[in-house]
């Protein structure tokens, strides 16, 4: 008679990691490469819930819709265990799911912008809800009976949750969450379109071996004590954890894998604010700031956008005030630059003066991304309307034909000191 206690056969989890990663890659186009690492690892620490102190929440996150976040979430529902996926829920029905028979879920809140943004009232129910469940222990008391007979009861709230919507999120759950700021797929980015019919079962199916392989490593990870990267602690440290234990316990490339991810998602931009705003700045900047040239100084940039008579630039949000370097800061870094760092203004050498600007360099990938095609030109008329710069000259057009221009002292080109 076999007995009870036998070992399980053996798993080769990183194999198993890099085919849930790799079926990731088939239906998702993330924005880095530590994306891919950090959904692969939430996935598989969906399996093994019940093995940790904490779980770390997932938000998939973008300014303009069309960015994936919903197919992101979808492909993660075939991975996880007993996924329950919701556009909107009240909070006791959220604590009653947790306590539900079956096991804890793996909860999956679509377009929870409509739970968290400007018109959604605050629902401080739900983000009670989501709060305390970050934490093995997190409850809540919830009166239950009827009529006049009720009586106080617990409910628990500790559960894996993943998340997708447009904008931010409360400060207090983008601190519990691995962040993926998700945008439009670039044209050379391409990927295969999910059919669930007949690519669900393909998820399930590596679902229940993510299941199995869990049950291998259960102890080793309820053990665990992962080491944090230097620099990496509280509560960053908190939500990584459960992420680095699944990796150390898949060895292979997965360690260091998930320790370069940590690092780079943790120095990862979080504000979003102010989305479809912000594409309107990107599209003024190339087409009637920038025009051509591969950089501005800030206030040449202020100077033109605050002389656009059919933008909002000069008055927002009907407060009368202009928009100001610091608040065109703030609007840019929601995006990203090539290498996905947050656009940010950078010294510009100009005559014996570093002022800050903007490099053409640094917002082409996010033009090309969020921006409609550019207004087509003529090649005489563009030739016509641009002016002609000498060396050590730095001119932009404004709408009135008023030129910024700034002499260099030198011949050397201009030169970035960031």
């Amino acid at each position: 008679m076999t007995s009870t206690n036998s070992p399980a056969p053996s798993i080769d989890g990183a194999a198993l990691l890099d085919e849930v990663e790799a079926f990731h890659r088939r239906f998702n186009v993330f924005p880095t490469e530590a994306a891919y690492v950090a959904v692969t690892l939430w996935d598989a620490h969906a399996h093994l819930i019940d093995a940790f102190d904490g779980t770390a929440r997932l938000a998939f996150l973008s300014p303009e819709p069309g960015s994936g976040k919903s197919r992101a979430l979808e492909i993660v529902e075939t991975l996880t265990p007993r996924a329950a996926t919701t556009v909107n829920a009240s909070a006791n029905a959220l604590f009653r799911l947790v306590e539900a028979d079956g096991g804890t879920p793996t909860l999956l809140f679509d377009e929870i912008d409509t739970v968290f943004g400007p018109k959604a009232g605050g629902n401080e129910e739900v983000r009670g809800f989501l709060n305390s469940g970050y934490r093995r222990g997190g409850k809540s008391l919830r009166c239950v009976g009827d009529g006049s007979n009720q009586n106080a009861e617990w409910f628990s709230s500790f559960c894996a949750v993943a998340m997708a919507g447009l904008g931010s999120l409360p400060d207090t759950i983008l601190t519990r969450s691995v962040i993926i700021r998700m945008r439009k797929r670039a044209p050379n980015e391409k990927c295969d379109p999910y059919r669930r019919r007949s690519h669900e079962k393909l998820g399930h199916a590596l679902r229940d071996r993510l299941a199995e392989w869990a049950k291998t490593v259960h102890d080793q990870v309820a053990d665990a004590w992962p080491e944090m990267p230097d620099g990496v602690s509280d509560r960053p440290a908190d939500v990584w954890e459960p992420l680095l234990a699944v990796a150390d316990a898949a060895g292979g490339h997965w360690p260091e894998r998930a320790r370069a991810a940590c690092v780079e998602l943790i120095k990862a931009a979080h504000d979003t604010d102010e989305a479809s705003l912000g594409v309107r700045l990107l599209t003024d900047l190339r087409d009637r700031v920038f025009c051509g040239a591969d950089r501005m100084p800030t206030a040449a940039i202020l100077e033109v956008l605050l002389g656009l008579d059919d933008a909002p630039w000069s008055d927002l949000n009907d407060d009368g005030k202009a928009l100001t370097a610091r608040g065109l800061s703030k609007l840019l870094s929601q995006y990203v630059r090539p290498d996905s760092r947050p656009i940010k203004p950078r010294g510009i050498r100009v005559g014996s003066t570093t002022p800050k600007g903007y490099y053409a360099e640094d917002l082409k990938d996010a033009w090309a991304r969020y921006c409609p095609p550019p207004p087509e030109k003529s090649a005489t008329s563009a030739t016509a309307a641009t002016p002609q710069v000498s060396e050590g000259e730095f001119v932009a057009e404004g709408p009135s034909e008023s030129r910024h221009m700034f002499a260099e002292t030198d011949t050397r080109p201009l030169r970035s000191v960031s």
